[in-house]
């Protein structure tokens, strides 16, 4: 079952339903501490801004005081002109000192929630099904993470300090000024600031068309240069270091002129800003400047009145800023929550209990599957693993061999028809008993960029030192580590690079050795391994097979050929089934796979 994925690069719900999903970080339930703190921050941010808008006026009074013939306010007349600068230089520190305790008691807020939400973020992109994954872009992925990860800080921040408490203050300003100048200082100062917004809102609104397309191409290159990283040693194999390194520079030749002209819409914003911001500063301190030659103002009302349009300045500055940056952050956390809005291909059903197995019978009943409706890849397989018995599918490549082992660990749910582990149907069951279950050994090990012991121990994490060494002596990799200058702690190198095919293959059996699952799954185990090795392996695992019940997936026949039962699958079915020597006396497909094998190895 599958439902329409939404485009990450929107908002799931536009920008009020991101700033909906970002509330709960910053007021999350039922954590009564971190809601105090914000209360408390708001409270100093109050303050702050009381404290904001009383300092013009006390330096109104402190010129004021220093003016002869000018008339000074009762309050101020006891503290005179150094008194009033000292009570101005307070004001001033005051200020600052409560927005910087506001800041102090708000920062675990923030990070608590940015360590929330990318926590979150990383626990749902392994929740997503083995189709998303098998088509992601890891360099874009973790590039739309990271964005995201500081919109969320960046909104956090300032949509709680930043849009209301501007608002605030530039209300109370505009009242200051209403009742000891008159109207038309209001009319000028709300032309201003309107005018402002709206330019800045509409340019912003062009600008962020702009800023996207950038996220895009800075995207773009940086999944290229990753998947081009990742991929080092093919580009070596085909001399095309000179041709990555041209994709890589187109990318970028794309993200160089969208960030140009993101530069350029910019500076226009910019200038236009100053223009507005300029022009009513310009248009209030001539109107000042004419009442103080009538007489109708003092020389500290001119100040003041300067002061304010500088206090009205900054914050009108800072929200043509925070307005782009929010406007920014909302199109890089809608990527990001695109993301946490792809759905779950396989879900646990509701209340679904955990797995119980005691025999460890498997069996496939009537399964059909495609990974595309169009292009069907198994048609109607029905086998059945006994307990403790070895089964082993060969066929040529394409058949669906590999994909019955994905079913099984369920990394996608089958069309029709069912798979159940001792009669429990796996979709009924929960992921996480089914998988602890299972042991797989793939064609492709990838190991992590970790210790040779870490990866080893992957499968039991509890797993003690000696028990980590007794499945690497099984596996026949022992001798190997131990004989490495770190041993154990050796760094393995970014998907096991720094080992060969066979090392990490080795590596893998080891992990699952140590796992030790009822129910095994071996996808090609000894592929990568040379003759001797495999068939000392094969010992191995072979005991390991002793009371499990294992499903071998062979190309090389010759592994599979102490199997109890061996499926032949073609073009998703089962077109023959018996054992090694039945199916030669048959003379059929399998008969006429090991004749070719056998050929093969008799001229090599």
């Amino acid at each position: 079952m599958r439902r329409t994925d939404p485009d990450p690069s929107q908002a799931p719900a536009g920008a009020l339903g991101i700033i909906r999903r970002v509330i709960p970080y910053l007021w999350p339930a039922g954590e009564t501490g971190v809601k105090v703190r914000v209360v408390i921050s708001l409270l100093m941010l109050l303050v702050a801004k009381l404290i904001a808008v009383t300092v013009p006026l006390i330096y109104k009074q402190a010129v004021d005081a220093l003016a002869p013939d000018t008339v000074t306010a009762a309050w101020a007349l006891g503290l005179g002109a150094v008194g009033l600068t000292v009570v101005y230089g307070l004001a001033r520190a005051l200020n600052i000192g409560f927005q910087q305790l506001r800041d102090a008691l708000f920062a675990p807020v923030g990070q608590r929630a940015l360590r929330r939400l990318a926590a979150e973020t990383f626990a749902h992109m392994h929740r997503l099904s083995m189709r998303y994954h098998i088509s992601r872009k890891t360099g874009g992925l973790s590039r739309i993470i990271e964005r995201g990860v500081k919109g969320v800080d960046f909104l956090l921040r300032f949509l709680l300090f930043s849009i209301g408490p501007l608002i605030l203050e530039l209300a109370m300003i505009s009242i200051i000024l209403f009742f000891i100048f008159d109207v038309w200082y209001l009319v000028v100062v709300l032309a201003t600031i309107l005018l402002y917004v709206a330019f800045t809102f509409s340019v912003t609104e062009w600008r962020v068309r702009i800023r996207r397309f950038m996220n895009e191409q800075d995207t773009d290159a940086n999944q290229k240069a990753i998947d081009s990283l990742l991929n080092f040693e093919t580009v070596k194999y085909f001399g095309a270091e000179a041709r990555e390194a041209g994709r890589y520079d187109m990318a970028m030749a794309r993200y160089e002129g969208a960030a140009l002209r993101t530069q350029y819409s910019l500076a226009f914003l910019n200038f236009g800003q100053s223009l507005i911001i300029t022009t009513g500063l310009v248009g209030v301190m001539v109107m000042a400047a004419i009442g103080v030659q009538t007489g109708d103002l003092t020389v500290g009302d001119f100040v003041m009145v300067n002061a304010y349009m500088v206090q009205i300045t900054m914050p009108l500055n800072f929200l043509g800023t925070v307005y782009r940056e929010i406007r920014q952050a909302l199109v890089d956390m809608g990527e990001m929550f695109g993301l946490l809005e792809q759905p779950a291909e396989v879900r646990d059903a509701p209340g679904a209990p955990d797995l119980t197995v005691n025999e460890g019978v498997v069996e496939f009943r009537n399964v059909h599957f495609g990974y595309e409706s169009a292009r069907p890849i198994l048609q109607g397989v029905s086998l059945t693993v006994g307990a403790g018995r070895t089964v082993a599918v060969v066929g040529p490549s394409g058949s669906g061999k590999s994909t019955l082992g994905r079913l099984l660990f369920r990394f996608y749910d089958v069309g029709t028809g069912a798979i159940l582990i001792d009669g429990q149907d796996i979709r009924d069951v929960t992921q996480e008993s089914l998988h602890a279950h299972i042991g797989v050994v793939p064609q492709d090990t990838v190991l992590f960029n970790d210790t040779l012991r870490y990866n080893i121990a992957y499968g039991r994490p509890d797993a003690t030192f000696d028990e980590v060494r007794g499945a690497a002596r099984a596996a026949r990799i022992h001798t190997f580590i131990e004989a490495l200058p770190d041993g154990y702690e050796t760094t393995v190198g970014e998907r096991g690079l720094k080992l060969s095919g066979g090392e990490k293959q080795r590596v893998g059996i080891a992990r699952t050795l140590l796992k030790d699952p009822p129910i095994l799954l071996l996808d090609e185990a000894t592929s990568a391994l040379d003759t001797e090795t495999e068939r000392s392996i094969q010992g191995e695992l072979r005991a390991m097979a002793q009371g499990r019940s294992v499903i071998t997936i062979a190309h090389r026949l010759s592994t599979v050929v102490d199997a109890d039962l061996i499926v032949v699958l073609e073009a998703g079915r089962i077109t023959e089934r018996g054992t090694h020597e039945e199916l030669l006396a048959f003379g059929g497909r399998y008969a006429s796979m090991w004749n070719r094998q056998q050929a093969e190895e008799e001229a090599a």
